[in-house]
């Protein structure tokens, strides 16, 4: 860790903010492990209490520490909480403006799903659809019903990129769907039905048991119609 004091109240924060990401990655340290005492940091990086505090509360906020009050300091459990929050509050400004915000998480999205077309049919071909199917029969039962279906739609589109063994796909799907769960409600467009999403699900399902990544990466690119038809596009 070097040392040595940085000028300015926001080098200085900088300063400690990066020097303390370098101590933790140097030496390896993992989620849990405990860091230096607050006089240890201060005295290594020759820096006041107050400027090291506020540094540790942002280093905090992004999950890079976890201070126990009482107990110390230690590495944190990185989460995207930073950046969901963030994607949440700019997709609310952009409600009351172009929607321009809400289209690009929207588009992120849909590149992320239909990018990974090749991986998901080559997965499922092998392993079969014995869990996709009772969702999407679980999903025409609701439209039948007049229902929709959140919770199994999120489920069926965590089922399809879970086997593929990259928890930040999951992760970032998952942000990108609470935050647009968000403003849903309050986009300008008609809503699609139950029955218009439940059909779209079974024609995943139906092109995923095709074999055919070109066809269901076409299916799930109509599968984002609706949404985009809300917005205007």
């Amino acid at each position: 860790m070097t040392t040595g004091r940085a000028r300015g109240a926001a080098g200085n924060q900088s300063f400690i903010r990066d020097q303390m990401k370098s101590f933790i990655l140097e030496r390896g340290l993992k989620a849990g492990d405990p860091l230096p005492n607050e006089q240890e940091l201060m005295a290594q990086l020759g820096v006041g209490r107050h400027p090291l505090r506020e540094a540790m509360k942002a280093l905090q906020a992004v999950g890079i520490i976890e201070i126990r009050h009482g107990f110390g300091t230690y590495v944190g459990q990185v989460t995207l909480e930073a950046l969901e929050d963030g994607l949440a509050f700019k997709m609310s400004q952009s409600m009351a403006g172009d929607l321009r915000d809400v289209q690009n998480v929207l588009e992120v999205r849909q590149a992320i799903e239909v990018g990974l077309a090749d991986e998901v049919v080559a997965h499922f071909s092998r392993t079969g659809f014995d869990e996709l199917d009772p969702l999407v029969a679980l999903m025409e039962a609701k439209a039948s019903a007049g229902e929709y279906f959140p919770d199994e739609d999120w489920a069926f589109h965590q089922a399809l990129y879970e086997p593929l063994g990259n928890s930040l796909i999951i992760d970032l799907l998952s942000v990108f769907w609470r935050t647009f769960a968000q403003v849903d409600a309050r986009l300008p467009g008609a809503r699609y039905t139950p029955a218009d999403a439940a059909g779209w699900h079974r024609d995943l399902l139906d092109t995923l048991k095709s074999g055919s990544p070109e066809d269901f990466a076409r299916s799930m690119k109509s599968h984002f119609v609706g949404i985009h038809t809300r917005l205007g596009e």
